[in-house]
């Protein structure tokens, strides 16, 4: 009876398995076909490395160069700022916090990586963005750098959580054979635990990277929505806030309507990317 339910449960295991995967091939074929309409009208070449988007000139300028410089730069600002301060974190955790506390704080990180974008974005433009517009004197407290700060707070409990998972099983593996030798905590967690963290630090920045290139709507709210070359201190626009503002006004089967769905295609490709890239990175720490 019980060898019967294994077999089954394995089963089970590997159709909902194979369709996760159908549904991902599903989702990417279909981006992929609505986008390839507008790349036989307009080489994907100049799409990339054109720097205007203009959907209501005559001819349309729709080239997204400016728009996926700034998807990157708020992404890698968020990860520069969430990193440290999510290692840091961990360590803190797995270290010096006894095992009680260190669940309800685990709790409540989690619980925060379950709010909802649209009130990280509200909170965002209520307090950082008039933050910056009154203390700064900005013209405008919406910015590359607002979306950064923000994107880390929405990031950083994911980085913590990794982190926190691999540092506090070698922390506990480690640590009895220490402390019979009278080293201290801070010796453990800088040459022992640190070190052999790598991958589940690699793995945390890929997980934020991409949860940070994904994120539409609190960005949306904070970084001005303005497709030009982007500046830490200046507006812009990034591929999901473009997709999210404008696929509501596109008319459907119009060469905008496919270069928003050209746009998305080359947002998963970018992902895809730097998931390999950083893919390798982590293979290599194994060696």
């Amino acid at each position: 009876m019980r060898i019967g339910f294994d077999k089954a449960f394995i089963i089970l295991i590997k159709v909902l398995t194979l369709f996760s995967l159908l549904l991902l091939s599903f989702i990417i074929i279909f981006v992929f076909k609505e986008g390839y309409i507008f790349f036989k009208e307009v080489p994907i070449l100049k799409f990339i490395t054109g720097t205007t988007w203009n959907p209501l000139s005559d001819p349309r300028n729709l080239s997204i160069f400016n728009i996926i410089l700034a998807t990157l730069y708020v992404s890698l600002v968020a990860i520069i700022i969430a990193l440290p301060i999510g290692v840091g974190s961990a360590l803190l955790l797995s270290g010096y916090v006894k095992e009680r506390p260190r669940l309800i704080i685990r709790g409540l990180i989690d619980i925060i990586a379950g709010i909802p974008s649209v009130i990280f974005g509200f909170i965002g433009l209520m307090v950082l963005v008039k933050f910056f517009e009154k203390f700064f004197d900005f013209p405008s407290g919406e910015s590359v750098l607002a979306g950064g700060i923000l994107l880390a707070v929405m990031v950083l409990p994911y980085i913590i959580s990794t982190c926190d998972e691999t540092m506090d099983k070698l922390y506990r593996k480690h640590s009895p054979a220490a402390q019979a030798m009278g080293i201290s905590k801070i010796y453990i967690l800088r040459t022992i635990v640190l070190p052999q963290s790598l991958r589940g630090i690699v793995a945390a920045t890929v997980l934020a990277f991409g949860r940070a290139m994904g994120e539409t709507m609190a960005v949306m709210m904070v970084i001005g929505n303005a497709p030009i070359m982007p500046r830490l201190l200046g507006k812009c626009q990034t591929i999901p806030s473009l997709i999210a503002l404008e696929m509501g006004m596109a008319e459907v089967g119009s060469l905008h309507y496919h270069a928003l769905f050209a746009a998305g295609f080359v947002l998963m490709v970018i992902l895809l990317m730097i998931n390999v890239a950083l893919y390798y990175v982590k293979r290599s720490l194994n060696r």
